[in-house]
């Protein structure tokens, strides 16, 4: 009889939520639960209640990973961005794929169905820090403000509708998009939002 590896609380948690982001990206918010979860990693739901409390306690976890490691990401197209490096398009298709791709937009909205609204804290607060840093002490942050709120709301709404509405409309897929690169492009230009 093999013996299971007795994991730091870290690495439990760690390896929780890798297993808890495969689900939700593999089959959708409605399959992290702690019992899907431990079953993955091979631990017990005693365990993971333990390290997380509850379904929601697990969500709101793995909420505050993805905001963590997406926002990282987009953090460095930003920095790439305004060292010439890089371009208002690869912001724009990282948040985008943040949303629909890495299952944001879906955990989002599940969250807000089931009522456990709190979740999305993570989420908010991880923006408003990233979008903070950008900022950089600029005295108006308004307009990144603005330009951040219209491209979360635009990344989200097309994770969820996208895909139907680009087709009932006649559109190409990536329609939501190029109209968010136009936008984030014409804030730099006129507010200087990503610059040093």
């Amino acid at each position: 009889m093999a013996t299971r590896r007795r994991l730091s609380p870290e690495e439990s948690r760690r390896t929780a939520m890798e297993a808890a982001r495969a689900l939700l990206i593999e089959t959708g918010p409605q399959s992290v639960t702690l019992k899907a979860v431990a079953s993955r990693i091979g631990r017990t739901h005693a365990n993971l209640l333990h390290h997380f409390g509850s379904a929601s306690g697990l969500q709101k976890a793995l909420a505050t990973h993805l905001a963590a490691t997406i926002c990282s990401t987009i953090r460095d197209a930003v920095l790439a961005e305004r060292a010439g490096l890089g371009s208002s398009r690869e912001i724009v298709d990282l948040t985008f794929d943040a949303f629909d791709r890495e299952g944001a937009g879906a955990l989002a909205s599940w969250m807000q169905i089931s009522g456990n609204e709190d979740a999305l804290d993570p989420i908010v607060e991880a923006i408003h820090e990233l979008v903070d840093e950008i900022a950089g002490g600029h005295e108006d942050a308004e307009p990144l403000h603005k330009t951040t709120l219209a491209l979360v709301l635009m990344a989200l709404g097309d994770a969820l509708m996208g895909s139907a509405m680009s087709q009932a409309l006649g559109l190409q897929r990536n329609e939501a998009r190029n109209a968010a690169t136009a936008m984030l492009e014409r804030s730099i230009e006129e507010n200087g939002i990503l610059a040093t």
